[in-house]
This record gives structure tokens, C-alpha cells and sequence, in this order.
């Protein structure tokens, strides 16, 4: 077995996504540390051999490109074969996957083949005597896991997006660059790819904004969140809301940050009328800083956030709202 760390990177369309950028720089860091090289794999439809390169500059040393419109929209099955095929022929001690919906469908089951180690939703990795160590929030965020690998065989890992430093672009940087084959037949793949539908959001994409300012049932009912989108206009962020908002009809399920909604790591988190439930810290406790307004002062969110405000947000949003108006102007 290589000293090789092995990243599945990913497409977003027709660019290359954010997380490519996140496993190129904690496997660059992680391929030092082990004495060996960086590989990364990247599988798609058309125009998969030419977004594959541009991951040399991101510090790949090697570069593999599967492209095929049998990989034009993700089944386990075809992308599974190409990726054993992959371990087998590299034979790297460590392979990182994003947590993403491809990640947590092929990692497990890559683990299971392979008889790996495998850590799930990780923010941060290392080498420790030689073998993979990771950290993962565990319990809701509330407490912090750390683990390492039993073997020195093959390891996996999923990162939790947003939570690992982008790498460095390296222009001009040299590296080998493969196109690899693609033998999948049609007859295998038992799940067929229809489309994918985008839905279009207004403002800043929550997954992606440095600010996000959320709302829970203690805002009392739909008509409140216009509170929100008030502050959220001046400081150019996007509105969030817990399960509770959502369950209750008051906002549509796009908008919900939790376990079973979407994982943010915004700069500043504002919770607004939010509990803290350990479902709802899950998607908010990768957060910089979190502020949180709430009438109840012994509300969980406390316990997790730098500032606390208790009070009435009917009193306290517009005051904050017109502060940072006078602020932006200034």
C-alpha cells in the first residue's frame, strides 16, 4: 500500500465545487505528513477532462478524469465501479470524500468493500503514528469526538463542508494528468439519473452566506419573519429558520437549518426566537459566532452562543436594524 492520499472531487455544474478545493487542502496537508502524494479522482459527463485539470493548481499531484454520460448524474452503481477500480490500481493508505449527498452514499459502502476505517462529517484531520486521526462533532455539536484509525490499511473520511480552509491556487503548477476509462454497462445500473432541478433562491444562498439570521417558533407566526428580512437586507445575509418555523408552514423547507435541513458556518449566526435544540445546533454549530435573542434566558442557545441578548425581538431587531443601517452608511 501507497502513502497516497486519495480525494473524490466534485462538479457544481460546470464548474468545479468548493469542496473539491476543501479536500485538495487538508489532502495536500495529509499527503506530506504520510511521505506521499496527492491523487484526485473526478467523475462526470461532459467536460469532465477539462475541469479535472484546473485541480493540479490546487495541489494534486495526480489527476484522474472518468468521462461518460453514463456518469452524467450521480448512481451509486457506476460511480462505485470506477471508484473501486481507482483504489485498486492506486492503492492509497487514505481516501477523503465531502459530506455531501455523494459522499455519504459512496463512502460507507466504499468502507464496507474495502474493510476500511471509516469517519463520518470530520472537521479536521491529521496523521497520528501514522494512521488517520479525525475530529467530528458528535452528540448535536454539543461534545467533540476524537478518533483514530485501528489499521494501516485503507482509511476514509467525509469532511464537513465549509469547515476545512480552501486551498491555495497554485498557477502554473505541474502535475500528471490521466484520463481513465470508463467500462459501465447500461444493463448494471439498476437507478437511472432523470434531472436535477435547481431551486432558485432570492438574495444570498444560505449555504453559502457569511451572515445568516434565523427565526423559530418563539417569532409567533409567518408574518414576523419580515423582521428578519429587514436586518437581513441591510447586512446582506440570508434567513434561516429552525424545523419548528418550517413544520409549522410559516416559511418553505429550503430555509430550515438543522439535521434534517442544511448545515451552515456563516461568520454570524443570529437566532432569533430560537430554542438551541441539539437538532437545530447540528446544521448551526459550525458558526464563527452566534448571536442569540430570545425572551427565555434559560434557552439552551445560550449555552452556545458568544452573545446573548434576553428580550422582546419586536424591541430588539428594529433597534438593531436601524444600528446597522447607520454603521453600513457611516
Amino acid at each position: 500500500m501507497s502513502n497516497n492520499v486519495l480525494i473524490l472531487a466534485e462538479r457544481a455544474g460546470d464548474k468545479l465545487a468548493l469542496v473539491s478545493s476543501e479536500l485538495c487542502g487538508i489532502g495536500r496537508k495529509l499527503a506530506d505528513e504520510k511521505g506521499g502524494s496527492l491523487v484526485a479522482l473526478l467523475l462526470g459527463g461532459a467536460g469532465t477532462h477539462e475541469l479535472a485539470k484546473g485541480i493540479i493548481a490546487l495541489g494534486a499531484d495526480k489527476v484522474l478524469a472518468a468521462e461518460s454520460d453514463i456518469l452524467d448524474g450521480y448512481t451509486n452503481a457506476a460511480y462505485l465501479k470506477v471508484i473501486d477500480a481507482v483504489l485498486g490500481e492506486e492503492n492509497p493508505n487514505i481516501l477523503l470524500v465531502a459530506n455531501t449527498s455523494m459522499g455519504r452514499d459512496v463512502a460507507p459502502r466504499l468502507a464496507f468493500r474495502h474493510n476500511a476505517c471509516y469517519a463520518h462529517d470530520c472537521t479536521d484531520l491529521s496523521i497520528e503514528d501514522g494512521k488517520l486521526a479525525a475530529i467530528r462533532p458528535v452528540h448535536g455539536g454539543s461534545a467533540i469526538s476524537h478518533i483514530r484509525s485501528k489499521t494501516d490499511s485503507l482509511s476514509i473520511a467525509s469532511t464537513r463542508a465549509k469547515a476545512l480552509p480552501l486551498a491555495d491556487i497554485e498557477e502554473g503548477r505541474e502535475g500528471e494528468f490521466m484520463e481513465i476509462g470508463v467500462s459501465v454497462d447500461a444493463d448494471e445500473i439498476r437507478m437511472h439519473f432523470v434531472e436535477a432541478k435547481k431551486v432558485e433562491a432570492e438574495g444570498v444562498r444560505l449555504e453559502d452566506a457569511e451572515i445568516v439570521v434565523s427565526g423559530g417558533r418563539g417569532l409567533g407566526g409567518p408574518e414576523n419573519f419580515e423582521y428578519l428580512q429587514e436586518l437581513a437586507k441591510v447586512l446582506k445575509a440570508a434567513v434561516g429558520a429552525s424545523r419548528a418555523a418550517v413544520d409549522a408552514g410559516w416559511v418553505p423547507t429550503p430555509m430550515q437549518v438543522g439535521q434534517t435541513g442544511k448545515i451552515v458556518s456563516p461568520n454570524l449566526y443570529i437566532a432569533v426566537g430560537i430554542s438551541g435544540a441539539m437538532q437545530h445546533m447540528v446544521g448551526a454549530g459550525p458558526s464563527k459566532n452566534i448571536v442569540a435573542i430570545n425572551t427565555d434566558a434559560e434557552a439552551p442557545i445560550f449555552q452556545r452562543a458568544r452573545y446573548g441578548i434576553v428580550g422582546d425581538y419586536k424591541k430588539v431587531i428594529p433597534a438593531l436594524t436601524e444600528k446597522c443601517k447607520e454603521l453600513m452608511d457611516s
